[in-house]
């Protein structure tokens, strides 16, 4: 079962490193698809892979041709920490009102509609007026959203962080990329350093875990190095496939849920 983890880890965070999605938005619907732990730990896990994985693929990358725009990004990652907060004490309360079934369910179809959302924003981008956000406070606001409803559903960012960061900032796709990973850091960190702080971690298996970081670390490796060879128009087409993958395991979870 462990290495059953640790696969799903690694191809997550490969996939996760080339397109900027962070890969807990495969992890936690295909986790949940198993049905083989609740879902609040489910959602613990993901994050930890995800935070090893951002960190392991922003310092592979450092040297890279791609650079991070830190004077946008950062407050909208700070922005997106204080927002990871918010979501996460909305997930907890949620939690102690809904069963395991309805909970799970209500995070699939949030996340279906969402990626539905991206997708049809990615496949008519060309027809969109795209902004080139300077305003500090704006890239804070915007973070701040993308962190509550990403610590919500446990998925550490996502696709919502790429259309975001098209949308707002007009970055290319290895750009936002990149970006994507950095916000995605901060959003972790905060969310796993919140847990700790209140106690509300769940109970997890530390040889799944520790297969699952190990998967978020090859994954991140593997990613970065393939990042650095690929077009920015074959990471825009991977992120699209994604898109559509994500969406059909999100339809499988709400008819299992529901």
């Amino acid at each position: 079962m462990a290495f059953i983890f640790f696969l799903i880890s690694l191809l997550s965070s490969t996939i996760g490193a080339i397109s900027g999605i962070g890969g807990g938005v495969i992890i936690k619907p295909v986790l949940d698809a198993t049905n083989t732990l609740p879902v609040a730990t489910i959602s613990f896990l993901s994050g930890c892979t995800v935070l090893t994985m951002s960190v392991v693929s922003l310092l592979r990358q450092r040297n890279s041709d791609v650079k991070l725009d830190t004077r946008r990004t950062t407050p909208l990652a700070i922005g997106g920490a204080i927002g990871g907060i918010i979501g996460k004490y909305i997930f907890d309360l949620t939690k102690s009102i809904l069963t395991e079934n309805i909970l799970g369910g209500m995070q699939a179809a949030i996340l279906f509609l969402m990626t539905f959302g991206v997708l049809l924003f990615v496949i008519y981008k060309q027809k969109i007026k795209m902004l080139d956000v300077k305003s500090i406070l704006v890239a804070f606001i915007v973070g701040l959203a993308l962190g509550l409803i990403s610590a919500f559903l446990g998925i550490g960012g996502g696709p919502m962080n790429i259309a975001v960061l098209y949308f707002f900032f007009s970055m290319s796709p290895k750009s936002a990329a990149l970006n994507s990973i950095y916000v995605i850091m901060f959003s972790q960190i905060t969310s796993l350093v919140s847990s700790i702080l209140t106690g509300n971690i769940p109970e997890f298996s530390w040889v799944i875990l520790l297969c699952m970081m190990a998967g978020g670390v090859f994954g991140a490796l593997i990613g970065s190095a393939i990042s650095k060879k690929v077009e920015n128009a074959k990471v825009e087409l991977c992120f699209k496939i994604l898109l559509f993958v994500i969406m059909a395991i999100n339809v499988y979870n709400m008819v299992r849920f529901f």
